[in-house]
């Protein structure tokens, strides 16, 4: 059942100033979100219910009812924080794939601020089971302190090392992740039943995905893919860089490509190529369909970032300058642009590829096809299915096969 065209239930306005009450802020949030994609009843209800603000003490509360990310634990050696609490829509969007039915014991990888737990156990309702676990002691304490202010005293709470799971709280109808993966471990195929669902960011070819999972026996099989953006978890690598032109160009791909830092070192200082595709788009229609569809027959594919350095250098900028798709062979690269035109006003933005390096041409056209294969159907999304790593080969699904440590994907 879906309620994305019932009314919100009624509100309080504060008596003295007229002011929204958080109530009324968490409302309005949840009613934009469901304007933009509807929602299963019991996940609409829970985020309707379980109060944000009160999992992210010291922030200003109205600033919980954005639809933004919260960074609760900084990372002083890198980039990206070690923790954060998932932008609202995206903590619907995936809990929606998730699926969850009343009396489901439930894992959840990664415990944040705990109000993904606290959603969870609203769903799930007093015969259900929910487990979180986070590695990082602060954070797992911080969802603990959390969940017992609210009246989620019931939720487990483990700090552990999530590549292991809980074994000892399974077997789960349901496991989800709020940390990206670059593999699924083991110890997750034996701890969720036959015919449980997972939810997890995964991240193939530079792109993260929230990717629906069924097992079936020794099998994952998707049901669907959303895309989206997560801190990765500590302890896979399989991803690579090649850091370009003092560091202002990054090339991010996986540890089974070819990519060979040595060759592309001049590559942005060769002639550049541009080629153009009959697709184009509106301002805010997505494109990133392109990038997952590439990945369905295309080994060369990884991501580029540019920094505005490199732009201010006189690179070609990528349709997306953090992250954008490309294509790389030796010491040529191809990567998706854009420019706008007046040929279409609903669709401004046409698409093609900009290509470096002797064969930087050739990369363009194979780029550009992948654009038109995607503009004839935008909507198409691959299936995925995903074996253990010791699966014979020949007894493999027929697709497009990426191999990592500890599974092997196919994709069709």
């Amino acid at each position: 059942m879906w309620v994305g065209d019932l009314p919100p239930p009624p509100l309080e306005r504060d008596p003295v100033n007229d002011t929204p009450t958080l109530d009324e802020q968490r409302n309005q949030l949840v009613d934009e979100i469901v304007a933009g994609r509807p929602l299963p009843v019991a996940v609409e209800q829970a985020m309707r219910t379980v109060p944000r603000d009160q999992f992210l003490p010291g922030l200003d509360p109205s600033k919980a009812y954005t639809d933004e990310a919260v960074s609760i634990k900084e990372n002083p050696g890198g980039p990206l924080p070690l923790s954060l609490a998932s932008v609202p829509s995206i903590v619907a969007m995936m809990l929606a794939q998730l699926d969850a039915q009343p009396g489901d014991r439930l894992l959840e990888i990664g415990a944040g601020t705990g109000f993904n737990a606290a959603l969870l156990a609203e769903i799930v309702g007093e015969d259900g089971q929910v487990t979180t676990m986070d590695i990082d002691s602060d954070v797992a304490l911080h969802a603990r302190t959390m969940l017992n202010k609210t009246g989620y005293e019931h939720v487990t709470v483990i700090e552990r090392d999530g590549l292991k799971g809980v074994a000892e709280n399974a077997p789960y109808d349901r496991m989800i992740a709020t940390v990206g993966l670059w593999d699924i471990p083991s110890a997750w195929w034996e701890q969720l039943a036959d015919g449980g669902q997972l939810v997890l960011p995964f991240r193939w070819r530079g792109q993260t995905r929230s990717v629906a999972l069924t097992r079936h026996g020794e099998t994952f099989v998707s049901d669907g893919m959303e895309l989206c953006g997560f801190v990765p978890i500590i302890g896979q690598d399989g991803e690579r860089t090649a850091e370009l032109a003092d560091g202002t160009i990054r090339v991010h791909y996986d540890q089974d490509q070819s990519v060979d830092r040595d060759l592309l070192t001049d590559v942005f200082s060769t002639s550049l190529v541009e080629l153009w595709s009959e697709a184009r788009v509106g301002g805010q229609e997505p494109f990133d369909g392109i990038w997952l569809r590439a990945t369905v027959s295309d080994n060369t594919v990884c991501r580029l970032e540019v920094t505005k350095e490199a732009l201010d250098a006189g690179v070609r900028r990528p349709a997306i300058p953090v992250r954008s798709p490309a294509l790389v062979v030796g010491g040529s690269v191809a990567y998706l642009i854009l420019q706008r035109e007046d040929a279409d006003p609903e669709r401004p933005w046409r698409l093609g590829a900009a290509g470096y390096g002797p064969a930087g041409s050739d990369l363009a056209r194979k780029l550009v096809a992948h654009i038109d294969a995607w503009s004839a159907d935008r909507e198409a999304v691959p299936t995925m299915t995903i074996y253990t790593a010791g699966a014979a080969r020949d007894g493999l699904v027929e697709g497009h096969v990426i191999a990592k440590d500890e599974t092997v994907i196919v994709l069709g």
